[in-house]
């Protein structure tokens, strides 16, 4: 909602209230500072937690960016961690005893809820669909016979115990030996284009390794800039990070949340073939060109390398 509203261009009456908190969730880092800033809004709480989760957190510090905090001096009296996954799959990474290892300061993975069937804040009653519940268990974490609820949420905490989203486990991609955070790459996405709606996801190319970045942008009247875009591109993210392809959304389908359904962009993919949007490839100049019939053949066969 922040993003919508400052997409709204400014004027005076933006700081003629009376507001001295706001209290909410998904205040992306990326515009944290400039809405608090436009708005004058004294101070920011961001919690987070999953409805069926046993774990939630909270940032009441103020501090840009952090969904909550865990004093690092006596971690181990939370009833909450951080684990080692793989980013891709998100299952958990074991070391020689079988058991999860929690990650370091700075280093992102999976958060978790210890399970203590004991205390009702802390049980995980599950889904009506008992598989489906069996998916957001792990099971010998710290010990043999504990478990946790695991969020499927990678999250990365500073050496304060601030912590900070990251992204989904799955949403995160591989490029150039390099893991590319959607959520990240989208938050810069949007903020180029006007706070437009945008999604990042990784898309196979040919027999190359991993996936190649793309972005599907809601451009409803038409007046987005494609240069512009690629210049931002290019200052903002690393070259493994940039979208190499683009998806240009006229018109879309919302989940019940009103994101865009990330999961049906991904299995498109950017064949124009079976796509009617308009779509663009990032050239070897840095340009997005638009991906005719012809450039997706040559980039599938291997003659245009991205």
């Amino acid at each position: 909602m922040c993003r919508y509203i400052l997409a709204v261009p400014p004027k005076p009456e933006d700081k003629q209230h009376k507001l001295r908190m706001i209290y909410g969730n998904g205040l992306k880092p990326q515009i944290w500072t400039q809405f608090v800033e436009r708005f004058n809004i004294p101070h920011v709480v961001e919690f987070y937690g999953a409805t069926e989760g046993n774990a939630n957190i909270v940032n009441i510090d103020n501090k840009v960016g952090a969904i909550g905090f865990v004093s690092r001096i006596l971690p181990a009296v939370y009833p909450i961690s951080i684990i080692r996954v793989d980013p891709e799959t998100g299952d958990p990474i074991r070391n020689s005893k079988g058991l999860c290892i929690t990650c370091k300061p700075g280093e992102p993975g999976v958060f978790i809820g210890k399970i203590n069937p004991k205390i009702p804040s802390r049980a995980f009653l599950g889904y009506v669909d008992e598989k489906e519940s069996q998916k957001k268990i792990v099971h010998d974490v710290f010990s043999k016979g504990d478990s946790a609820f695991i969020s499927g949420d990678l999250l990365v905490s500073d050496e304060f115990g601030y912590l900070f989203f990251k992204d989904r486990t799955g949403d995160t991609f591989r490029w150039k030996g390099e893991n590319v955070s959607t959520s990240e790459v989208e938050a810069i996405i949007s903020n180029l284009v006007d706070y437009r709606d945008a999604v990042v996801y990784g898309v196979e190319v040919g027999s190359d390794e991993g996936r190649a970045g793309m972005a599907a942008i809601l451009d409803q009247d038409g007046t987005l800039n494609i240069t512009a875009l690629a210049d931002g591109v290019k200052k903002a993210l690393p070259s493994y990070a940039r979208p190499l392809f683009i998806r240009i959304l006229r018109k879309v389908e919302l989940t019940g949340t009103f994101k865009l359904k990330k999961r049906d962009l991904q299995r498109e993919g950017f064949d124009p073939l079976k796509i009617e949007d308009k779509l663009y490839y990032l050239n070897p100049s840095g340009m997005y060109e638009l991906l005719t019939e012809e450039i997706y053949v040559h980039i599938i066969t291997g003659k245009i390398r991205l």
